[in-house]
């Protein structure tokens, strides 16, 4: 029995390509007391592989995390297992506002520790004591009020090309960091401040919303579904948007293009650019924004030395990658040296 994706990306890409049919990037999360994660991880493989479904999906005793893309002729067949499943039964699903067949090659499903990293120790909070979900018109009324503060609880590379007017955008890496600079910031606050946070899906918002309320915060909330869904929302009902720039996004679109505004520059030229691509030299990888312009001119790589070393054969690439593992860069999001531009540079 084929638990394992057994195809390349390349030979995963070609069949989507001759198969012609339209698929839908969607993701969903939920927390839930998980007794064994394998178990149900192998089912969902089995079963989704039947169905084409392509993602990357993460399961762990606190719930699960998917991100995944499904022929549009097999969504409905989708749904019915996801309802047949008593913790998925009638889940939200964010639907992506841009699709593209190619948004993800492979399935990918594992056991992980967590279906976020986060650094935290659950044991010491109640992960189901959230906050209070909003939709999108409570949203916009809410951030409007004065007593509100509003939080971006992504990282640095995601709200630097997009976020909601106004937010407070901590530079940070990961998610465990915005936590407690978000505390401190606002320790004095906990009684009377309206503490309102988003993220791409609301998967971060969710775990963030019921820490906070275990840390003594008493007016908590997060916007239901994330960006993704409130964009839905905004479509569909004709509401004012508040978020400009664009949507960064897990899968091999990296974004979605929310409002026409430009809030980014590229990095290495300065101009206005939210183009994030990943440096074309395979040992170093690492993710930054990059104008056409200089994409042409440096080879789609990061810097002039990566340039070099990507125009070498690839058997002498390999020949210098071989016993020296992959270079740090290729774990940094838009943070390096060679950035002249990149906003906040740490290093």
């Amino acid at each position: 029995m084929q638990l394992y994706n057994k195809l390349s990306a390349a030979e995963r890409a070609e069949l989507i390509e001759k198969a012609g049919k339209e698929r839908l990037t969607i993701s969903f999360y939920q927390y839930a007391h998980i007794a064994n994660p394998q178990i149900l991880r192998d089912h969902l493989f089995i079963t989704w592989n039947k169905l084409e479904v392509l993602g990357r999906i993460y399961v762990a005793t606190e719930g699960i995390n998917a991100q995944l893309s499904v022929p549009a002729e097999n969504f409905l067949a989708f749904k019915k297992h996801l309802d047949s499943i008593d913790f998925l039964k009638d889940i939200r699903l964010n639907i992506a506002i841009e699709q593209d067949n190619m948004s993800f090659l492979k399935l990918k499903v594992k056991v992980r520790h967590k279906i976020v990293a986060d650094g935290l120790n659950d044991d010491a909070f109640d992960v189901t004591n959230k906050g209070v979900h909003l939709k999108a018109q409570e949203f916009n009324d809410i951030i409007a009020d004065p007593n509100t503060v509003l939080v971006d609880m992504r990282n640095h590379y995601e709200s630097e090309i997009g976020h909601f007017k106004g937010a407070v955008t901590p530079d940070v890496d990961t998610f465990r960091d915005s936590l407690d600079i978000i505390e401190e910031d606002l320790k004095e606050h906990k009684e009377d401040k309206n503490l309102v946070m988003y993220c791409t899906g609301g998967i971060r918002c969710e775990k963030a919303s019921a820490y906070y309320k275990h840390k003594g915060f008493k007016k908590v909330y997060q916007l239901e579904g994330g960006i993704i869904n409130y964009m839905r929302q905004v479509d569909a009902e004709g509401l004012e948007n508040k978020f400009i720039g664009k949507n960064f996004v897990f899968d091999h679109r990296r974004a979605e293009r929310i409002s026409d505004d430009i809030i980014a520059n590229c990095h290495q030229c300065g101009k206005p650019c939210d183009t994030h691509v990943n440096c074309a030299n395979e040992a170093c990888h690492l993710l930054f924004i990059q104008c056409e312009e200089c994409a042409k001119e440096m080879q789609n790589c990061c810097s002039t030395h990566c340039a070099e070393v990507n125009s070498l054969p690839k058997e002498e690439q390999k020949a210098l990658r071989k016993g020296k593992g992959n270079s740090n860069d290729i774990f940094k999001k838009g943070r390096s040296e060679v950035l002249k531009y990149k906003k906040n540079l740490r290093g």
